[in-house]
């Protein structure tokens, strides 16, 4: 199963910009390896702003839920971060479910 994560990175007044990295580091490092496993599809970080989009492709929402609370980034500034979650269907089988449709008709 496909999702589109969608990450909202904030921080506290009592969090430096430093300590911020440090944790988004760890958090980039986990990143490249659930990529390197084909848990994550691909991901990007938006330009200018703390925000950061992923497509995920995991076998449950249990799964997703879980890998999500053992983020670095969860773990350490979760207070801080918002999180939004889309399930995706691909599009070629969307495609083929509108033909089968039609070819019943």
């Amino acid at each position: 199963m496909l999702y589109h994560i969608d990450f909202h990175v904030e921080y506290p007044d009592d969090l430096s910009q430093t300590e911020l990295f440090a944790i988004w580091s760890e958090e980039a490092e986990a990143a490249a390896k659930a990529k390197a496993a084909g848990i994550v599809v691909d991901l990007w970080k938006c330009v200018g702003v703390r925000r950061v989009i992923a497509i995920v492709d995991v076998p449950t929402p249990d799964l997703l839920d879980q890998i999500m609370l053992d983020l670095p980034i969860m773990q350490k500034n979760g207070q801080r971060i918002q999180v939004e979650v889309t399930p995706l269907r691909r599009y070629e089988d969307f495609a083929a479910d509108l033909k089968a449709r039609l070819d019943r008709k």
